[in-house]
């Protein structure tokens, strides 16, 4: 290790220069071997083993994983030693003195977990997402962590999929604005902070329609609902400044997006003028040839980089056959400089030039849950707990009698953190059965479910009984689909047999995808979503339930009737023969079963009663660059404190192309006391109201369009506004 860190032999360390100037300094002097090790990611890297490669420039990034869905598997955790050995190769060993970009999925928290993606868009609260990735970061980065694959933007309608737990929602805009407040909360004011994270969109794009929700599937879907649906939240976050966005797994209509040149190159860098990195899936590029469209690594090598691929993910495509793809004319130097570029870029503006090494103090340490992470991330369960019935059971009175907590989550830690957890430990986290312990000490009976026969005998002796049931964290994630969404086998046997006592019933519900419960809602006086809520679970369960907080969750995805009924989503759009009737008012119905979900995209209770005025529109007409201010008075006219989430909707009467019944198109949040009142303002542009038409051509039409103010997408005041020319 002879090389030197001084700026003066190597000027690109010089930070009174821009990022683009040390860039540019930086490229003129690397060979092209050393361009096409920056665009090799591997996984697990061994500062030993892997020496020699790292300091002839052969790695340009590493991710801890425990292999391809590490998502569902835990690994040793990041040893911060091995990260600093590494960068010495790399800083001290190499030429250039370019260092390692390391990554892992931070994806709801580090060591301190907050509630999964999907609880964590029930929120609806930009601020608080925001502040639980801020959070994250400050953990990840004491482990060494510089980058992380996180916010997902997979809009789904298909909650088989198991990758729905990672998501952010079904709307474009709330997953859009959710991942922002993300990008934000990791990235940082100053993503070269010692606290910052770089963030990556993911997966780029449409994966949330793969085929019968089955993980890698493949995907049907136009241009038009592309544009028109599925790209508008990676476009929020790229505005948001988003430094990597990573690509899908699927195929779109036939052609990978790790070989799209259309998606990736055309839309993503050209037209959006995406100016980061654009990193391939777990081995994406090489599945190329699985995927029947590239003979060997070589010919998938070349299709990913003429698509805009910088980064290959684990696969060794580029490695192994970049160089030698330039030196033939087949790949023009143009390409891997432009992918070069973009990764330079990145580790400059991350600051990894000025800090490459770990100051962790030692190699085991992993930061603990502080006190004010577990404040936030009790703040963040409460708030994405969804109350879906009640019929006036909720809250409990203080002193319940004697009360029965149920169920296998009674102790349980590590399944109530959900999916993508690689470094919270299930000791950490606070049991409902800890929660309710604390609270009500020998007024609670508690049983762990292992014997159902026993947990009954046990209801006739109790005054209500809450019952915790649901999924395990194993059943979502990546690889983790089904092919029903009823609850796990025997849960809902043992419900009807307590429900069948006559004893008051409460049922929390964990999950990380919407569930068939209609059958639940049916049995229990009252059912609280409550996701997979992290660190906090117990803690925030027990608060919303003896009513020291109120529920105050709205589902971001529909809670279809049953899986027959798939998909389903609230972007349904106009049929050409509609189907009138006052029960069940959609277009196209099923003759053994009602159409409309159970429960509907923006549902969510609360223990007080929210009054609205008549809608009030600062004027019926609005200019092609003019607004409408549309307004509503809400009033808290329960006895209890109570927040409610008005949610504004938008249709475009007549269009183009055919355009959602209703679309969410912006929300308040509002935190009333009783008898307490205050308006909610939504300032109404054309933009929102602009589309991609047949040709594909951005366009706002002049016409009539209706406004929806309410609740959630079911249930709301309309008035109808005209665009003019």
């Amino acid at each position: 290790m002879t090389n030197t860190n001084a700026p003066g032999e190597r000027p690109w360390l010089k930070t009174d220069l821009s990022v683009e100037d040390r860039v540019g300094l930086l490229l003129d002097q690397m060979t092209l071997a050393e361009k096409v090790g920056q665009t090799h990611q591997s996984a697990n890297i061994d500062p030993e083993a892997d020496a020699d490669l790292i300091e002839r420039g052969g790695i340009g990034s590493s991710l801890y994983a425990s292999g391809a869905t590490g998502g569902n598997e835990r690994d040793g955790g990041v040893l911060s030693d091995a990260i600093n050995a590494a960068q010495r190769h790399a800083v001290e060993g190499s030429r250039l003195g370019i260092p390692l970009l390391f990554a892992r999925d931070v994806i709801h928290g580090h060591r301190t977990v907050y509630p999964i993606p999907l609880a964590m868009a029930a929120t609806w609260d930009e601020e608080l997402a925001l502040a639980c990735a801020r959070m994250a970061a400050n953990e990840a980065v004491v482990d060494g962590v510089a980058w992380t694959f996180a916010p997902m933007l997979d809009i789904s309608e298909d909650p088989r999929w198991g990758r729905v737990a990672e998501s952010l929602g079904e709307s474009p805009v709330l997953a859009g604005r959710l991942g922002a407040a993300m990008v934000k909360g990791f990235q940082g004011e100053d993503p070269s902070a010692a606290t910052s994270l770089g963030a990556c969109a993911k997966h780029f794009v449409g994966y949330g329609l793969a085929a019968g929700g089955r993980d890698y599937d493949t995907v049907s879907v136009g241009q038009n609902t592309l544009r028109n649906l599925h790209l508008r939240p990676f476009k929020s976050v790229v505005d948001a400044g988003v430094m990597s966005v990573m690509a899908a797994f699927i195929d779109i209509d036939g052609v990978p997006m790790h070989a799209h040149r259309h998606l990736l190159r055309e839309v993503l860098k050209d037209e959006w003028g995406f100016k980061g990195v654009v990193v391939g899936d777990w081995g994406g590029v090489g599945q190329l040839v699985d995927q029947g469209v590239a003979t060997d690594l070589r010919d998938a090598a070349s299709q990913a980089i003429h698509a805009g691929l910088d980064m290959d993910m684990c696969s060794g495509a580029y490695a192994a056959h970049l160089e030698e793809l330039v030196q033939s004319g087949e790949v023009g130097m143009g390409m891997v400089d432009d992918a070069v570029r973009r990764i330079l870029r990145m580790k400059l503006s991350l600051g990894l030039f000025e800090r490459p090494y770990v100051e962790a103090p030692t190699a085991a340490f992993i930061p603990a849950p502080t006190p004010a992470s577990r404040e936030l991330a009790r703040d963040a369960a409460a708030s994405s707990l969804v109350l879906l019935s009640n019929n006036g059971i909720l809250p409990l009175a203080a002193d319940p009698g004697r009360l029965l907590l149920t169920g296998p989550f009674l102790d349980e830690g590590d399944a109530l953190l959900g999916t993508w957890v690689l470094d919270g430990r299930g000791e950490d986290v606070a049991s409902p059965g800890a929660a309710f312990r604390a609270r009500l000490g020998d007024q609670l009976m508690v049983d762990d479910g292992r014997f159902s026969d026993v947990g009954i005998s046990m209801v006739r002796h109790a005054d209500v009984t809450v019952a915790l049931v649901g999924e395990h964290r194993s059943r979502s994630g990546e690889d983790r689909c089904i092919s029903t969404l009823d609850l796990p086998a025997g849960q809902l046997d043992v419900l009807r047999e307590i429900a069948g006592l006559g004893k008051p019933l409460v049922v929390v519900v964990f999950s990380g995808r919407p569930l068939d419960l209609g059958p639940v809602l049916e049995l229990a006086d009252a059912v609280l979503l409550a996701w997979h809520p992290g660190t906090e679970s117990g803690p925030a369960i027990a608060d919303a339930l003896f009513g020291d907080v109120a529920p105050r969750g709205r589902l971001p995805m529909t809670f279809p009737r049953s899986v027959g009924h798939l998909p389903w989503s609230s972007h349904q759009r106009p049929a050409g023969r509609p189907i009138p009737a006052a029960s069940d008012p959609v277009h196209g119905r099923y003759l053994d079963a009602l159409t409309q979900p159970v429960l509907p995209f923006g549902f969510g209770l609360s223990y007080t009663t929210f009054e609205y005025s008549p809608l009030t529109l600062s004027s019926t007409e609005m200019a092609p660059d003019g607004t409408i201010e549309v307004s509503v008075m809400v009033t808290n006219t329960g006895s209890r404190a109570g927040r409610e989430i008005v949610q504004l909707y938008l249709r475009d009467l007549v269009s183009d192309v055919t355009r959602p019944l209703q679309e969410l198109a912006d929300w308040a949040l509002l935190d009333l006391e009783p008898g307490a009142s205050a308006v909610a303002r939504f300032p109404v542009t054309p933009a929102q109201l602009g589309y991609y038409d047949r040709t594909m051509t951005y366009r706002i039409d002049p016409g009539d369009a209706e406004v929806m103010v309410g609740p959630d997408v079911s249930h709301g005041q309309v008035a109808r506004i005209a665009v003019t020319t």
